[in-house]
């Protein structure tokens, strides 16, 4: 238990808070909550896989609001609920009085009763996903101050228009592990590439969270794309800004041959153009299907002006000895098979590909985390409280 003890050292040191704050942007977070909450999750991950039990609610909800598909963030959500002793209930906007045009600062009060955490993804709508849930937010807020709920549930952000924080931070506990600590990430190069898919709108908030993040801790980020498949503005200015703090770099190529020569990691990754994903919003709002029909032919035509943005075995022998480590938050476009061509060749995303799975599986640790920090003032006394209680996780073992 020597790695929990220096996590908890850590932790105190940092005198860092998270109790009763919602987790919507990475970059509204400090360096030392972030750096406490990844220190939470790997006390966690070390208590789970020490068979010691994390329960630290005996009754509560985890509301998880999916308004996006979700394969490993849903199924995080979850996992990190059900490690801390919390049911889940989905809002299912169907089948609730949603669909009958019920308010969002009503339908906030009425799930949270009993709830310590509501986790939304709303990535689908440029501009509107963050706003979604900064109004959910503020609805609660107002509902404990006026009396309505016996607490204020947490917000956990799963995806928005924006940021992707629990990816994010999953994969900077991913890079922690695998070049032995966030120090030794001074100086290394990421490539955060687009990549070619053949689907089309997939979200912005993946490589916008990738160079929000990373630029923090003094890594050179190279972020490459096509003419015109940009990011948001503002986000780009994040990373400039952070990358001037922290010592690293900051750069915008449209070469993936130039971002990955070097390259300590790379990360390459289909995303819609930014341009292309406020016009289908517009067209989203105004139920146009029609319209939708016809950009997405146009950007799946565009798209396939570059198939030669593909993660090969090539372009892989650019990188820093040949060896640099690949990344995805998955599910990947395989070219051969998942589709005919994508975003990396079948014999790169194999010999990467336990990786990419141990990267998916920090996700769990990272969401439990913003759940505990957020909702117990003393952290590193919870987490000594769990490993003093030594409650076996699975009796018998």
């Amino acid at each position: 238990m020597d790695n929990f003890r220096k996590n908890i050292e850590t932790i105190n040191e940092s005198k860092a808070s998270l109790f009763g704050k919602d987790f919507l942007l990475s970059w509204d977070k400090t360096d030392a909550e972030l750096e406490m909450l990844i220190h939470v999750a790997e006390a966690l991950k070390n208590l789970y896989n020490n068979n010691i039990s994390t329960r630290c609610f005996e009754t509560g909800l985890a509301v998880s609001q999916f308004r996006d598909n979700s394969t490993r963030t849903r199924f995080s959500f979850a996992s990190a609920a059900n490690m801390l002793g919390l049911t889940v209930q989905d809002l299912d906007e169907g089948k609730s009085q949603i669909a009958h045009g019920e308010t969002v600062r009503e339908t906030s009060n009425m799930i949270s009763f009993l709830t310590e955490i509501i986790g939304i993804r709303d990535d689908m709508f440029l501009g509107a996903g963050h706003t979604y849930m900064k109004e959910v937010a503020h609805s609660l807020e107002e509902g404990y101050n006026e009396g309505v709920l016996p607490q204020r549930p947490a917000v956990v952000n799963l995806q928005c228009d924006i940021d992707h924080p629990t990816q994010s931070m999953a994969d900077l506990m991913h890079l922690k592990n695998y070049f032995g600590s966030l120090e030794n990430l001074k100086g290394k190069k990421i490539a955060m590439c687009w990549a070619y898919s053949p689907s089309y709108g997939k979200p912005l908030s993946v490589p916008q969270g990738i160079i929000g993040l990373m630029t923090r801790y003094g890594m050179e980020v190279e972020l490459a794309y096509p003419e015109a498949y940009d990011l948001i503005p503002d986000v780009i200015n994040v990373a400039k800004q952070n990358a001037a703090k922290s010592g690293g770099g900051f750069k915008i190529v449209n070469s993936m041959e130039e971002a990955f020569k070097n390259a300590d990691i790379v990360y390459p990754k289909s995303w819609a153009p930014y341009s292309v994903m406020e016009k289908r919003t517009e067209l989203l709002y105004a139920n146009d299907k029609d319209g939708l029909k016809e950009l997405e032919k146009h950007c799946l035509t565009n798209n396939a002006k570059f198939k030669n943005w593909e993660c090969d075995a090539a372009k892989m022998k650019l990188t820093k000895n040949e060896e640099a480590l690949y990344m995805h938050c998955l599910p990947a476009d395989i070219s051969g098979v998942s589709c005919a061509e994508g975003e990396v060749t079948k014999d790169v995303f194999d010999k990467y590909r336990i990786e990419t799975y141990k990267e998916a599986g920090f996700k769990p640790y990272v969401i439990a985390a913003m759940m505990l920090s957020s909702r117990f003032k003393d952290a590193a006394a919870l987490l000594n409280f769990m490993k003093d209680r030594n409650t076996k996780r699975i009796y018998g073992i």
